[in-house]
């Protein structure tokens, strides 16, 4: 499956900064680990967060946000950012914090 290779580098210059980042090619689609745990990948040309279970309603209801679901069976704490929503490294930023600090609080793998 083809992914976003730019966006890819660009997730790669943000994060190259942060300790316990590692990135693995996973179902079809680049992902950014933190400690072994999932952080954030590309799916096509957008952007998935594992943003958690009490931060994932909230963040569908912002604009170019949606349910991940590539199986017919939704990701629950999991979110999918058109690239409308990540236009500015500033966006893309802004969803990459907020999934660390879910991302943190599990155990390391």
């Amino acid at each position: 499956m083809a992914y976003s290779k730019a966006l890819v580098e660009r997730i790669r210059h943000l994060v190259s900064r942060r300790r316990g980042i590692t990135e693995k090619k996973l179902f079809g689609c680049v992902c950014f680990l933190l400690n072994g745990n999932l952080l954030v990948g590309v799916w096509k040309d957008s952007l998935i967060a594992r943003i958690g279970k009490d931060d994932y309603e909230a963040a569908l209801l912002k604009a170019h946000v949606s349910e991940f679901d590539v199986t017919g069976k939704p990701m629950t704490g999991w979110v999918m950012v058109d690239p409308d929503g990540i236009d500015s490294d500033h966006q893309l930023n802004e969803w990459i914090d907020q999934a660390m600090v879910f991302v943190k609080s599990l155990p390391v793998k």
